[in-house]
């Protein structure tokens, strides 16, 4: 694996063609916006470029991928992952391959490919894909502003996560710059949500698990309710920092169904370390948020992550 700077990432991007890019299973802002604008970017300076088709993309986000995904990887590809901390974060389907190039902003990234940008620092990757256009000399226009804005705007919680740094606020500051609707886009992903989510909520408040005298809660979200309550994956795409949203609780353990077993999802205060955490039981991220599978399902993982809290120093 070979490390590179910025803007080595930056002259490699200019000197390859041909790119075909890469988001992470259950898709996200910060992956698709990323992946979204570095393609729309590479494409005015004359590349051939695409987003490769993600089984997982959901209605929420595909208008900022436009005209730009592909549905079948070619022989000839120049692959490029955007936003993957590992390899089992890879897109489902996806044909034997070599990664020429990571790009990411997770400290615990497991580094797969033959090369990579790696850099903690910034709250989201489509920080690091802006500062990469902008070395390469890319003219932003308003839809690669608007793409990177929905990559750092959902990562930080529309700028209300501990990630959120000055650097975050003024690459924010460059997407409204380019004519980037930016209240369109917070309307969409912040300001409303379908009467079946606002259900689920009730659903979740009622059956939440309090441990260490309220500091630490848990939620058990089956399949089965998902179906009962009429939620597709946008209802429920941000539903892992619900519990943390009340007053007291520094812990907030999210518990889904999928194909790995039980998910789990982490979300903590400053005063604890999520990706330590589930770094306990295989799986990463980062401080605040970080994520962890168990194969043997929901009961399993609430055992897992409970006593994984408990060996990090929490008194359960």
């Amino acid at each position: 694996m070979k490390q590179l700077t910025i803007r080595e990432t930056a002259d490699f991007l200019l000197r390859n063609d041909n790119y075909v890019l890469l988001t992470h299973r259950r898709p996200d802002g910060d992956t698709i916006g990323s992946a979204a604008a570095l393609c729309a970017g590479l494409r005015s300076l004359g590349k051939t470029a695409h987003v490769l088709e993600n089984p997982q993309f959901t209605e929420k986000f595909r208008p900022w991928l436009g005209k730009l995904t592909c549905e079948t990887l070619p022989s000839s590809a120049c692959v490029v992952s955007v936003d993957i901390a590992a390899e089992n974060l890879l897109p489902f389907d996806l044909p034997d391959c070599a990664i020429e190039l990571q790009i990411d902003h997770h400290a615990g990234n497991r580094q797969f490919g033959l090369q990579a940008f790696v850099d903690a620092s910034a709250a989201a990757c489509g920080e690091i894909i802006l500062r990469l256009l902008q070395l390469m000399g890319v003219k932003l226009d308003a839809s690669m502003g608007a793409a990177l804005y929905v990559a750092i705007s959902t990562d930080t919680g529309c700028f209300r996560f501990n990630n959120t740094t000055a650097d975050t606020l003024r690459c924010a500051a460059a997407c409204k710059d380019t004519g980037a609707d930016t209240f369109a886009i917070n309307t969409a992903l912040f300001m409303t949500k379908r009467l079946p989510r606002l259900q689920l909520e009730a659903r979740l408040t009622e059956k939440m698990e309090f441990y260490a005298g309220g500091a630490v809660a848990v939620n058990t979200l089956p399949n089965v309710l998902l179906v009962e309550l009429g939620l597709t994956e946008d209802d429920v795409d941000d539903i892992s920092g619900f519990s943390r949203e009340i007053a007291g609780v520094e812990i907030g353990v999210m518990l889904r169904e999928g194909p790995e077993g039980g998910k789990i999802s982490l979300r903590c205060s400053p005063k604890y370390d999520a990706a330590a955490i589930c770094a306990r039981l295989g799986g990463g991220g980062h401080r605040g948020a970080a994520g962890a599978s168990v194969p043997e399902g929901l009961d399993a993982a609430k055992k897992a992550i409970l006593q994984a809290i408990a060996d990090s120093g929490v008194e359960l």
